[in-house]
């Protein structure tokens, strides 16, 4: 789990969610006495409303943080969260509407008013559902919530000295041979030139972070991506491929990069 490609529309739903459980001890009813009651009393509107949405959160935070979609009964975690929500909205909605509930008999019709409990957790559990709605959809919820540490110099990938494989500038060895003796990087003089391709003119490798998870695709045109680039961490840009940009991820897999706006470079 990569924590760092939390949005902030992900903050808002753990936000959220916290409330929901702070809310669930506050008193159901505003009423005087050390009788009255809270959500762990009911423990239909405790399930439904409270902890109902508490699960929903967690489940929109997991499905974010994973770095490859998980599906329960043939839903995504993330849409199930959703639904999850949803529903406990939809709850407190009604539980301030009709807040005796359960407590009709306990209270025999008596004239009492909404307590701190319902009240904050209608509010939490409608910022709750409207966090979770809109987070895929509005560009502001979908900026890291972690920005990603840019590094003072960047470095060259895998921890290689400077002048090294990935190193902005520096000049690479043929493919397939070593650099020789004279000018570095250069082949002996009277070398035939190796059959490889020379990466596009005035292309320097570069380190760079994505504003949200982006699908890394196969070189060779598959439709499946191999790899879900997370937003915090940085990868290298190798080349600028037909495709897309060529990057490479910390584990060595290299893929296109179809979507490249937003990046930051480092």
């Amino acid at each position: 789990m990569n924590i760092r490609s939390l949005t902030r529309g992900d903050g808002v739903v753990i936000g959220a969610a916290v409330l929901l459980f702070i809310a669930s001890f506050l008193d159901t009813f505003d009423g005087s006495g050390d009788d009255v009651p809270n959500a762990w009393d009911n423990l239909g509107l405790l399930m439904s409303m409270y902890i109902g949405g508490i699960i929903g959160a967690a489940l929109i935070v997991v499905a974010r943080a994973l770095p490859q979609p998980r599906k329960v009964a043939g839903l995504d975690l993330g849409q199930l969260g959703v639904a999850l929500a949803v529903f406990a909205a939809w709850t407190s909605f009604w539980s301030i509407i009709d807040p005796l509930g359960a407590f009709t008999d306990a209270f025999d019709g008596a004239d009492i008013d909404t307590g701190a409990g319902l009240i904050l957790g209608l509010i939490a559990a409608l910022l709750l559902a409207a966090a979770a709605i809109a987070g895929p959809l509005v560009p502001a919820l979908q900026a890291a919530l972690i920005p990603a540490p840019k590094p003072p110099t960047p470095q060259p990938y895998g921890a290689q000295p400077p002048g090294g494989y990935g190193y902005p500038g520096a000049q690479q060895p043929p493919f397939g041979g070593q650099p020789q003796p004279g000018q570095p990087g250069q082949p002996p003089f009277g070398a035939q030139p190796g059959p490889a391709q020379p990466p596009a003119p005035d292309f320097s490798p570069f380190w760079f972070a994505v504003p949200v998870p982006r699908p890394l695709f196969a070189e060779d045109g598959a439709p499946t991506p191999i790899a879900e680039l997370a937003p915090g961490t940085w990868y290298l840009a190798v080349e600028q491929g037909a495709q897309g940009l060529i990057a490479q991820t910390q584990d060595g897999r290299r893929g296109v990069l179809r979507d490249t706006s937003g990046i930051q470079r480092g």
